[in-house]
């Protein structure tokens, strides 16, 4: 949901950038990664065997986002229109 391609993920800690992305079945979302050797030999990753279950990360930015505009939908309308302001002398 917060994977975007040329974005960033981090992974067990390891910040990566993100290639690619595809919507998969089930909502699932499948990305792509680049990752160096010098990045593999440096960190954690270098100890991965297929199957290894990870921590991911994802974009703080686009959570803080998602969660501004789901505060600004909750927040009440305040019923004015531009049919209210002329109905009540307000607009012409």
């Amino acid at each position: 949901k917060y994977i975007a391609a040329k974005g960033s993920i981090t992974v067990d800690g390891t910040s990566l950038t993100v290639n690619a992305i595809e919507d998969a079945a089930a909502g699932a979302t499948i990305f792509d990664l680049n990752i160096v050797p010098h990045t593999v030999q440096e960190t954690v990753i270098k100890d991965y065997q297929v199957g290894h279950t990870v921590h991911l990360e994802v974009d703080v930015i686009a959570r803080y986002l998602e969660r501004m505009m789901q505060q600004s939908n909750d927040q009440p309308k305040s019923g004015i229109s531009q049919a209210f302001l002329a109905q009540n002398g307000f607009w012409k």
